[in-house]
């Protein structure tokens, strides 16, 4: 019953979920053609985003580690990790900066350039091919929103997230039950 509680406040059909549910394959789709193509040139898909930030970005400047780490919400020594692996495989050099000599930047080589671009073609094609869809389901949710624009929100707590705390992996708080149904305990207090 609580859960039929749950959909009423939220205003949550099974359309909706269906919506949902099929917005997330066509991501995962997307996601999964990604992964197979940088693959099949030897990367991965991080690899891709990673060159895919550094061509990206504006004329005229340069990425660091500490940018790439940033775009691709990953620590600072996975950055360098990825960076390593991409400069072994000479798609990537680091180069010093000339306005700060205790910078970084990173740079595509010629090689990298060639493969990225081979690769971004590819990604456009795929992306033409389900744009249509993705524009009729971002078309609905629009639509729906019209219908309906002062409907329950999920607010950011805190930390900025929109998921509820309950519902984030590892964030239980004491008396919340985990998934095989154990509550858990507040955590001892030290004297």
């Amino acid at each position: 019953m609580q859960l039929k509680r749950a959909e009423r406040q939220y205003r949550l059909t099974t359309g909706d979920y269906a919506k949902l549910a099929g917005f997330r394959h066509a991501l995962r789709g997307f996601l999964h053609f990604s992964e197979e193509a940088a693959a099949a040139a030897g990367l991965t898909a991080q690899h891709y985003h990673a060159m895919l930030v550094l061509r990206g970005w504006p004329e005229g400047a340069h990425a660091t580690i500490a940018d790439l780490a940033q775009q691709l919400l990953i620590k600072h020594n996975s950055a360098v990790g990825l960076v390593d692996r991409l400069a072994q495989e000479s798609l990537v050099v680091r180069v010093v900066s000339s306005t700060d000599r205790r910078k970084v930047e990173l740079r595509l080589t010629a090689r990298g350039r060639q493969v990225l671009a081979t690769l971004a073609a590819m990604h456009r094609t795929e992306l033409q091919r389900i744009g249509p869809m993705m524009r009729r389901f971002f078309a609905e949710i629009s639509r729906l929103a019209a219908k309906d624009p002062v409907g329950p929100r999920v607010r950011p707590d805190d930390e900025g997230s929109q998921v509820p705390r309950r519902l984030r992996r590892g964030a239980r708080t004491a008396g919340e039950t985990t998934p095989t149904g154990a509550a858990s305990r507040p955590a001892a207090r030290r004297r």
